[in-house]
Formats: C-alpha cells, structure tokens, sequence
C-alpha cells in the first residue's frame, strides 16, 4: 500500500493577494485525506508547518518577504525530504507557488541522490519565471521556476546543496497564458519546455500529455506542481490570480487520468487554493477531485500501468 504524507504549508508570503495560506485547511474540509483512503492509499497527515506571518511589505531590490519566503521553503524542503526518505508520496499542500521551490529541490535532491530520472509536470496559468530584475511585482510566487534553474537569490537557489535544482529538459509547463514580457525572453533563452493555451488549443489536451509525458519510464520520479489557477476560472474561482481561458474541467481530469497511467507519480504540490475567493469551497472540492483520479479514479475500469 502506498502511503501519502500530507504536508500542509499555510502562507501567502510569496503572493500578491491574502488568503492562500488557508488553503492546506480548506483541501482538509473537502475531504482529502478520506478521498485518498477511498483509493486504497494510506494517509499520514502531518498537520500545518509553521513559519514567519507574512508581514505584507513592499519590496526590497525587486524582491517582496525574501526572509519570510526563505524560511517557509526551508521548512518545506525538509519536511518533503522527509517523507522521501520513508518511501512515502510527499503531498504539499499550499499555500502560494513560490513553495515548490522547496518542494522540487527535496525531490530533485532525492532523484540525484537515487540515480532517478526526474520529471516535473508544471500546470499553472503564469510562466512563474520571473527575476527580481524584471518582475514588475517582486511577488516571489511568481519565480519558483527561475530560482530551481539557479536564477534568484542565493538562499533560495541551493536547498539541496547544488545549483540549479534542475534544468529546462526536466519541466514541462502546461496550460500558460500568462506570461511577462522580461520571462517571455527568459524562457526562449533557458528552452524551457511550454505548452501554452495556443498550443492546447490546437493540438488538443491529449497530444499536449503524450508530448509531455514522453520518455517516462521505470526510472522515472514524476513530480506534479498544480496551481490551481490553471484551471479557468469558471470552475475554479478561489485563487488570487485568476486568468480567463484555462483548461476546462474534462481537459483536467484527462491530464491526471494520463499521469495515473504512468504509475510513476511520486510527488505533488498543491498550491494557490484561496478560500477567501472561492465560493462555498468549490475549488477546493473540485481540487479533491482531480487529486483522486490522479490516483486512478476513473469512469471504467482500465488498464493498470506496469
């Protein structure tokens, strides 16, 4: 039986809007850990990390709670760290994005360190690659993605000892339409793999997933980073920075129906849930429900990966 370590990480320090640090809690309410033991996986939850209040500054050097997102990243990294090394499936529940800079540098530490071959499926509405030089908000949330390719500041580019975390051929994002101007040039610079709305839109969600998910094999640690913002609003309204024309509901459920095809999913985060937003925990609800069928919930049923 596998084993799910729920880790809860309520703060908004890296955010532009309060409320995503009651996230871990509202995914509670929805009844995740009771969905996950539906699917034949036990359950350890962890409880809530704790770590510095936002204290809702301006920026400094381009940079908004540099401290403050330092700290809960390292709480994260550790906890996540953790649960690996029990052979466990670490599930962080967040609380803002800029977190998976803690989260993927635990795993990206573990690949290294067990020979795994990793690979980081990134469903988010934003681009997330912002520089402290070029973000027009300093919001931290918006540059996990350059800080684990080893562009940020110092503290928050080597939790695993090594930089960068990972490289460009290591993550593909999924479902961008939301992109500044200074990240549009990094990402053509870095080769970051991207798979933008256009994309979806005229390929068609599954070809996106084939492309993605190609290569995966035994050797594979797959790890998903899902934003909730990634999904359109209308069915998903409870996060801070809502962007019209996402995925839509069948499009997401095809993409963690796909990924439980695999049978290499290893680790997750779960980042961006605002109950403040969201109307009577629909996106959290709606969270859950795509969390169980990235554990294989389906309408038939199918073939198990081997």
């Amino acid at each position: 039986m596998k084993t799910i370590s729920l880790i809860g990480a309520p703060t908004d320090v890296g955010a532009s809007v309060k409320g995503a640090g009651m996230g871990p809690d509202a995914l509670r309410v929805a009844g995740l850990a009771q969905a996950l033991e539906a699917r034949d996986l036990a359950v350890v939850d962890h409880g809530n990390l704790h770590g510095p209040a936002n204290p809702w500054q301006a920026p400094v050097n381009g940079l908004r709670h540099l401290n403050e997102a330092i700290d809960w990243n390292q709480a994260v990294y550790d906890e996540v760290s953790n649960a690996l090394k029990l052979g466990h499936i670490p599930m962080m529940l967040g609380g803002d994005h800029c977190l998976a800079i803690g989260s993927i540098s635990a795993v990206a530490k573990y690949c290294k360190d067990n020979g795994k071959k990793l690979l980081v499926l990134w469903f988010d509405a934003h681009a997330d690659s912002n520089l402290s030089t070029i973000s027009p908000t300093g919001n931290i949330h918006g540059m996990p993605v350059a800080c684990l390719m080893g562009h940020g500041p110092e503290q928050l580019i080597a939790y695993g000892g090594y930089t960068p975390a990972m490289q460009p051929n290591e993550i593909r994002q999924i479902g961008i339409r939301s992109v500044d101007d200074g990240e549009r040039q990094f990402i053509h610079d870095m080769g970051i793999p991207v798979f933008d709305m256009r994309y979806i839109d005229e390929h068609g969600m599954r070809e996106v997933m084939l492309k993605a998910l190609e290569g995966v094999d035994e050797n594979t640690h797959l790890h998903v980073s899902f934003d909730l913002d990634c999904l359109d609003p209308d069915i998903a309204p409870g996060v801070g920075t809502a962007v019209l024309g996402g995925p839509t509901y069948r499009e997401a459920q095809l993409c963690m129906e796909m990924i439980a095809d695999t049978g290499r999913l290893a680790s997750i985060d779960i980042v961006e849930l605002n109950p403040a937003l969201d109307v009577r925990n629909q996106t959290a609800i709606m969270a859950v429900d795509l969390i169980e069928s990235l554990f294989g919930k389906s309408t038939l049923v199918r073939m198990a990966a081997k």
